[in-house]
């Protein structure tokens, strides 16, 4: 963070510098602007980068950075507006809308401006990310003979054998495709399962993500409420009967939002349903390994318990590493199989071999599980800490459930309060916060937040993100509430 901040504040300086410099002037050397700025070597390189990018600069290696030639002018502005006819008219005959809004995916992925206190992430924070061995393996996976070649379509065996191994039961390495993270496999698994216009059962709430992929392939999702326990038996049962769906999208592991766990008499239920509408469950088990110390021993995945091919599985290691460690595993068995894997190649032909390649040296290196252990840790205690600054400064957020897994807490607000307001005040207090709407794919029972303790650098950024939030729950709180008294 500090690196990034570092290399910012370098370009910033240097771009209000470039007029000292005639166009193709050259500006001083790296070694120069180290000892000026008293900066690494690594950051006065990237904040070159950066003004090479924006096309203030050309660097030469060898010779150094000059500053670029003045830009030409801007040809004139076209007209775009003739798209807005040409779009609407192609979806004119859509069952469903095949509009994208990608605000639900986008809140949990806008960095915040400086200073913001980041309770709205999705990944972990730096500090928690494993770069050492990330970047270890990607040297390695580098030296790997043939690790620059055409992988297998479908992944490499050694990892797709080390997927399969991972959900357990009878699953094997040849049913087993590597894909480009999670979002990739759900929506590979969307469009191979579901035509458009068709229904798709969803958990409520559920990660916007997924209802984003359903609405964007003219799919229509179709809520089936979720409690403590996770997904409702028999409300899923009334929902196949209802709609005639033929896929199920859930999350049996620390669901997203609620860190819900699908209770182990509903697993045998989920799956006998499913089975009986002729309907197809994809399992989204995208924090397996984001478990907290206190969890005691986790649920198998449900493909694991799972002959007969009702189950589409979802597994990624990009939650436990980093957003940009895109590598992910869908299986599946039976017929299913050659859909899902000829989409893929359609789509994306397979994922880059030196990712896969760096895969495999992660997981099999020693780092691996020491860094499984140290989030394991550091997520509970941050689960801890959050939970406990809300309930000494908002105890009037309910918090019905205190996941033992995952990187968020999924908070009621009290009624009558506005969540987009809240949200809006919240950033001007200085911390981000994902507001609960996008989570339904139809009209919430009540307005929630969901805040995230992975993406912020500490403990004590978790408390001073609490309590800035208490001042935007009290500029926004309804006229007829009160501040709760504290316990």
């Amino acid at each position: 963070m500090q690196e990034r901040s570092s290399v910012t504040e370098l370009a910033e300086q240097l771009r209000r510098e470039l007029d000292r410099y005639s166009p193709g002037g050259k500006l001083p050397s790296s070694r120069a602007l180290v000892d000026r700025f008293r900066v690494s070597p690594v950051t006065v390189s990237r904040a070159l980068a950066q003004l090479a990018a924006e096309g203030l600069v050309v660097t030469r290696p060898g010779a150094g950075a000059f500053r670029a030639a003045a830009r030409t002018r801007a040809a004139r502005a076209g007209d775009t507006s003739w798209q807005e006819v040409a779009l609407s008219a192609d979806g004119a005959a859509d069952l469903v809308p095949r509009s994208v809004d990608a605000s639900g995916v986008l809140a949990s992925l806008a960095a915040p401006p400086p200073g913001v206190v980041e309770f709205n992430g999705g990944y972990l924070h730096p500090c928690l990310q494993p770069e050492r061995a990330m970047s270890a393996a990607l040297a390695r996976a580098g030296r790997r003979p043939g690790a620059w070649g055409r992988p297998p379509t479908e992944g490499l065996p050694e990892l797709r054998e080390w997927f399969a191994r991972n959900i357990g039961g009878a699953v094997t390495a040849a049913e087993v495709l590597i894909t480009a993270g999670g979002q990739s496999a759900l929506t590979t698994a969307l469009r191979a399962l579901a035509p458009p216009g068709a229904p798709v059962l969803v958990e409520s709430p559920t990660y916007p993500g997924m209802l984003a992929i359903a609405r964007s392939a003219g799919l229509r999702p179709v809520p089936v409420p979720v409690d403590a326990d996770g997904v409702r038996p028999a409300l899923l049962a009334d929902a196949f009967r209802a709609t005639d769906a033929r896929v199920f999208v859930c999350q049996p592991l620390f669901q997203n939002p609620t860190g819900a766990v699908l209770a182990p008499e509903r697993r045998g239920e989920v799956l006998r349903i499913a089975r009986e509408a002729g309907a197809f469950v994809v399992e989204d088990d995208f924090v397996r390994r984001l478990v907290h110390e206190d969890a005691g021993p986790l649920p198998r995945p449900l493909a694991a318990d799972d002959p007969d091919g009702v189950v589409v599985h979802v597994g990624s290691l990009t939650k436990a590493t980093s957003p940009s460690f895109r590598v992910s595993a869908l299986a599946a068995r039976g017929p299913v199989l050659e859909r899902l894997r000829a989409i893929q190649i359609v789509d994306t032909f397979f994922v880059p071999r030196p990712l896969q390649e760096a895969a495999l040296e992660l997981v099999g290196s020693p780092a691996w599980p020491r860094h499984l252990r140290t989030i394991s840790a550091e997520l509970k205690a941050r689960r801890d800490a959050m939970t406990a600054a809300l309930r000494l400064d908002l105890p009037e957020l309910a918090l019905p459930n205190i996941p033992s897994g995952g990187y968020h807490l999924w908070l009621r607000l009290p009624d009558g309060t506005d969540e987009t307001a809240l949200t809006a005040a919240a950033l001007r207090a200085g911390v981000a916060i994902t507001p609960g709407r996008p989570y339904f794919s139809a009209e919430p029972p009540a307005a929630h937040v969901r805040l995230s303790f992975a993406a912020v650098a500490g403990v004590g950024e978790i408390a001073e993100g609490v309590r800035r939030l208490r001042t935007a729950c009290d500029e926004v709180r309804p006229a007829k509430s009160a501040r709760l008294p504290l316990p």
